[in-house]
């Protein structure tokens, strides 16, 4: 029998036990961990179709919201529990512009994005505009701290909950203050945007105990550098320093994705105090951002992300989002593809130096104005023109804001003011017509200006000048304050029209004369 052959034993017994409870509970825990995967988008600028990515050898394609989608959903084929976010500036470009967002609405829909976070170039047609885009489509715009001026009623939504396959995520959106000072200011007269820390702590307080997960959508920090090719210019990247302050001080968010700033972090950032996930992509739909993190009892145990290369050729566009775009490609087509004139060579952009493109557009808004000088922010220019024939299309897309011309009356002193502004580099350097300025930038911020000339004479600081600038400068956007101050005239039809019927009238135009911003060493 077996009792006489193995006599009982009751340390064994015990021992025996003990294993079985150990086992139990290792089973236990392994079955309460769950893996989610966040795909995530930011300052996508109405990117519909991949660019040329001519920084990288044989200047392959990257990004298209066609080939995004199809990205996206094989990642949805071959894993559980796949959300997909974006936190904010989905806006600007042609499409955007002659549609008022609205074809940009219809791409998120079919991409079938879980929630998004408001960004500053939301506001560009106004906010009574984004109000109507932002109910037109199933999934949450949120913004926390967005609010309508003089009360505690909000624009939109603060946070969401979602629920996929047993796993909840409690998603808090947010716009940063930098973010709120280069909205349009005529776009949001009617709202305000307090502080998003305290609000950021009170949501994560009420939403901790009903979720597995916190995940804060963020459109804030320092502008980002309006270029293409920002991945391969290490000196305009912007920091993510506000991130990492809100993340410090803001205990209990999980991940925290980014935008605004178009840094991309290529592996996810993990604060040292909080242990807070922080991720963003360099925008424009050239990357997905991916990250896969395993949870166990509404913690982050481990996790692995990237950005991932959207390359266009290798991908087949989806028949959905492509069959959108076509839609309203064809539908604008009397207002995107008639040429206007043509440019000798291609004229381009540089957000931290003078430009061939800012100088164009100075130089228009000079000749139109009839006045002495211009002036123009870097941020306000979105595409490059290209060499040969230029469409009404093409112009839209460097020039996609609802500007006009405005003519300011100045003194010597506040010229100066604005240049000093443009050399901080805050918003980009101040693209120039009519003016010279010597500079220095490793003197600090408000005296790297050497020395400024107007149509080749010394700027006298008592003496009042006409400016043209654009409405968006003009009421003070980009941080031009000054501007505030002055006697402004405006000239009437958009920037974007007036540049179109200069090229028409001179038919055929040569690259712009170089050498108004120069470096003193």
């Amino acid at each position: 029998m077996i009792g006489s052959r193995f006599p009982y034993n009751p340390r064994m017994r015990k021992l025996a036990v003990f294993f079985l409870l150990l086992l139990l509970l290792s089973v236990s825990a392994v079955a309460q961990e769950k893996t989610a995967t966040i795909l995530y988008t930011n300052d996508f600028h109405t990117a519909f179709d991949p660019i040329p990515a001519y920084w990288l050898e044989g200047s392959p394609k990257l990004g298209g919201a066609a080939e995004l989608t199809t990205l996206v959903n094989q990642i949805r084929a071959k894993e559980d529990r796949v959300f997909l976010f974006d936190t904010g500036d989905m806006f600007t470009g042609q499409m955007s512009f002659l549609t008022k967002g609205e074809a940009l609405m219809e791409m998120m829909m079919s991409m079938k994005y879980d929630a998004m976070a408001i960004g500053n170039h939301e506001f560009d047609y106004g906010a009574d505009n984004f109000f109507e885009q932002m109910n037109r489509v199933p999934f949450p715009i949120l913004g926390a701290n967005i609010f309508y001026k003089g009360t505690n009623h909000p624009y939109s939504r603060p946070y969401t909950i979602i629920e996929k396959d047993g796993i909840r995520l409690g998603v808090i959106g947010i716009i940063g203050q930098d973010a709120r000072s280069v909205a349009l200011p005529s776009g949001i007269t009617n709202l305000e945007f307090p502080d998003p820390i305290p609000i950021v702590q009170k949501h994560v307080k009420e939403l901790e105990p009903l979720v597995d997960l916190i995940v804060v959508l963020a459109h804030q920090g320092k502008t980002g550098p309006m270029q293409t090719d920002a991945e391969n210019r290490p000196e305009v990247q912007r920091d993510f320093d506000e991130d990492i302050r809100l993340t410090t001080e803001v205990e209990g968010i999980d991940v925290f994705v980014g935008g605004h700033a178009h840094r991309g972090i290529e592996k996810p950032y993990v604060n040292p105090k909080t242990g807070t996930l922080i991720v963003q992509t360099y925008g424009y739909g050239t990357r997905l951002g991916y990250l896969k993190v395993k949870v166990n009892g509404g913690k982050v145990v481990s996790h692995e992300g990237e950005l991932l290369k959207v390359w266009s050729d290798r991908l087949r566009p989806d028949p959905v989002v492509a069959a959108k775009i076509a839609k309203y490609k064809k539908l604008l087509a009397p207002k995107i593809g008639i040429v206007q004139g043509r440019l000798e060579k291609r004229l381009v952009r540089d957000y931290n130096r003078e430009s061939s493109l800012g100088n164009f557009v100075a130089d228009v808004m000079k000749d139109i104005s009839g006045a002495e000088a211009a002036v123009t922010n870097a941020g306000g220019l979105r595409a490059d023109l290209p060499e040969g024939e230029v469409t009404n299309g093409n112009v839209l897309d460097a020039l996609p804001f609802v500007n006009t011309v405005v003519v300011c009356e100045m003194t010597g002193a506040q010229v100066k003011e604005v240049l000093e502004q443009g050399l901080s580099l805050e918003r980009g350097m101040i693209q120039v017509s009519g003016l010279k300025a010597v500079y220095d930038l490793s003197k600090p911020i408000g005296s790297r200006l050497v020395s400024l000339e107007i149509n080749g004479v010394p700027v006298d600081d008592r003496k009042t000048y006409k400016i043209a600038t654009n409405s968006f400068v003009a009421q003070g956007g980009d941080l031009y304050q000054t501007f505030l101050k002055t006697k402004q005239e405006e000239e009437g039809p958009l920037l974007s029209d007036i540049v179109m019927e200069y090229l028409k009238r001179k038919g055929t135009v040569g690259a712009p004369a170089m050498g108004r911003l120069i470096p003193a060493n």
